[in-house]
Formats: C-alpha cells, sequence, structure tokens
C-alpha cells in the first residue's frame, strides 16, 4: 500500500492559480546590499530591472516614522518604479532593522549623507547608470531628498513628497493644531498647545530663558490633549538637543544648491505640513528655481492617500500601514521621470 500512497501523491494536480497565471513582464534582480557612511555599516534592498543597459536608480530616503526598508509607505516605488526600467534602492535608516548607528546623534546633515554613501555605492554596480541616480523621499525624507541632491553635485534628479517649505518648528506647530482639532478640541485649546510648543522651541533657538520656557510648558502638562502635542515634560539644552538642530534647517536655503532637476509634490489635504503655503513659497520663488516643478494632488493627504480617516492619518499606530494611494500622485511621478530620461515606456 504504501507505494501506492506515495504515487499518488506525487500525480498530486497543480494549483489553480499555476494554471492561469502567466510570467511577469517585469521581474527585477533583487539583492542584499551593504555600504558604509564613515564607520557605520547600513544594509538595504536593491531591485534592478533586468534589461541590457545600464538603468537609472533611485535611492529611498526615509520618513521621521517609517525607518525600515519593509514599511508599507515604500512598497508602491518597489513595485513602480523597476517596471519603467528604474532600479530602486530601500534601506534601514541608521539604527534601525540590520543598519548600524543611532538616530539620537544624527541629524539632517548625516542621514542626506547616508543617501549619498547609498548613491555612491549604486554607481560602482555595472547595471546603473552612474550619472543617473537621484532619490526620492516623502515628509522628513523629502528634506532629506534635496538636501543629498544640494551635498552631492553629481545627484541626477529629486523628488520630494509633503516636505514643506517651512522650517521643522512652523510645521509641527501647524501638525499639532490640526491634531488636536481633528480630536474636537477648542482653539483656546490649540493655542495653549502652539504657545507651549513655540517656548520650547524659542528655547532651543537661545531666544527664551529656560525658567520662562519651562513655566509655559508646565502650564499644560496636565491637559488631556497634552499626550498629543509631540511634548516631552522638559526638555534639553541646545547643545545636546536634536530637536534644536532639526529646526535651524530651512528648505529655502537647501533649495539655492539643488541644481538638478527636482519634482516637489504635496496633497491638497495634508494635515501635517502647511501645503499652501509651501506651494505659494515654490511658485513665487520659481524664477529663482527653474530646476523644480511642483505640483498639488487633489484629494490627497500627507501620504498621497485619497479616502483615509483623519484620525487614521494622524494616528502614530497606523504609520506603518499607510501608503500611497492617489493615481494622480503615482502617474504624475512616472510621467516626470520619463520626460527627464529617467524612466522609459514600457
Amino acid at each position: 500500500m504504501a507505494p501506492a500512497i506515495k504515487a499518488r501523491a506525487q500525480d498530486k494536480p497543480p494549483s489553480p492559480a499555476a494554471l492561469w497565471s502567466a510570467p511577469a513582464s517585469t521581474s527585477p534582480t533583487v539583492t542584499e546590499e551593504h555600504f558604509n557612511n564613515g564607520q557605520v555599516e547600513l544594509s538595504g534592498t536593491l531591485y534592478v530591472p533586468q534589461l541590457p543597459d545600464k538603468v537609472a536608480a533611485v535611492v529611498v530616503l526615509h520618513a521621521a516614522s517609517v525607518p525600515t526598508r519593509d514599511q508599507a509607505l515604500y512598497r508602491h516605488v518597489i513595485q513602480a518604479l523597476p517596471a519603467l526600467g528604474v532600479a530602486v534602492f530601500v534601506y534601514d535608516r541608521r539604527g534601525s532593522g540590520k543598519s548600524g548607528g543611532t538616530l539620537a546623534d544624527s541629524g539632517y546633515d548625516t542621514l542626506a549623507d547616508d543617501g549619498i554613501a547609498a548613491q555612491r555605492m549604486l554607481a560602482q554596480d555595472p547595471r546603473i547608470d552612474p550619472r543617473r541616480i537621484g532619490f526620492w523621499g516623502l515628509s522628513q525624507g523629502g528634506w532629506l531628498s534635496l538636501l543629498a541632491a544640494a551635498r552631492n553635485p553629481e545627484t541626477a534628479f529629486a523628488i520630494s513628497i509633503s516636505a514643506p517649505m517651512t522650517t521643522p518648528d512652523v510645521q509641527m506647530n501647524f501638525a499639532v493644531a490640526n491634531i488636536l482639532r481633528i480630536k474636537g478640541y477648542s482653539e483656546a485649546d490649540v493655542g495653549m498647545a502652539v504657545a507651549a510648543r513655540t517656548a520650547v522651541d524659542e528655547f532651543e533657538r537661545g531666544r527664551l530663558d529656560r525658567a520662562t520656557a519651562q513655566a509655559r510648558l508646565d502650564a499644560v502638562v496636565d491637559k488631556p490633549w497634552f499626550d498629543l502635542t509631540y511634548l516631552d515634560k522638559t526638555f534639553q539644552d541646545p547643545e545636546k538637543s536634536r530637536w534644536a538642530k532639526e529646526i535651524r534647517h530651512d528648505p529655502l536655503r537647501t533649495l539655492s544648491s539643488v541644481h538638478a532637476p527636482a519634482l516637489v509634490i504635496y496633497g491638497a489635504n495634508d494635515p501635517w505640513v502647511p501645503a499652501r503655503l509651501s506651494a505659494e513659497i515654490l511658485r513665487k520663488n520659481a524664477s529663482q528655481h527653474p530646476n523644480i516643478d511642483t505640483a498639488v494632488i487633489a484629494g490627497a493627504d500627507h501620504d498621497m492617500m485619497l479616502s483615509a480617516p483623519l484620525e487614521f492619518q494622524i494616528d502614530p499606530k497606523a504609520f506603518s500601514a499607510q501608503a500611497p494611494d492617489a493615481p494622480e500622485y503615482f502617474s504624475l511621478m512616472a510621467a516626470w521621470l520619463t520626460a527627464k530620461g529617467f524612466a522609459r515606456t514600457p
């Protein structure tokens, strides 16, 4: 009986899907890659389309709350761009996943330089055209995309999504005000929250003494909305504070050193960044930056989603699940990359 049973197991029919599935037109080669920025080793995954000629490539830079390569946010870039003949490299941010280093002592310049180190690693790959490597990033990654392009003149292009043309403190005050409104708090509460944040920011900028800033913070720590303000109950001195370094980042100053083609995209309904103000700033300065194209996607939020409830958009527990679904965003990015000569039509 045993041989017969074994024969029947070997004759098991294929799964139904195998009977109607077809080979994919795009099947990129996927490899684990390691690279160094100074003494820090970082790790990522490279997706290279199988084409006879050298291809362009994108280095993905991280949103603040989405540090690892496996996040939903980055999936659309991995899936869409190789089909257009563009390789994609997604790595774990320093201090996360399989990458070494720490985030606490790493400012924007260091994070941008990590991306540049990845760019230089890709330039050594014989499948990739070293003259056509650029950056893509969303939110903080959008700032980093432009900053990396500014710091490395060999950058071919930059795509910046949902990165405001304001300093980080202005952006966070805008976001916290909207978070409280979404949660149903009054404009008086909004004003108190923003005043407390502003006091801390002014101390970190050296414009306000510690005692006054702490007193203004103490006035709101027992409010029911305090946990929504992205504040702690105290704060570090400027020389030790990562935030003190971050709020000195000026995106407009960065733009003056970006000479590669750049695409800057905002969602019209973004509660996290002042999209209207940012687009107006870019349009006002358009004559100084002819290499920069700006677009605002109708109905889209911070992550280029169209139908996510407001509570979902601002929920930190949902950040790892948020991913673009706006068709206009997908088509705009593909069309721009093609028109600039980095992508190809199928």
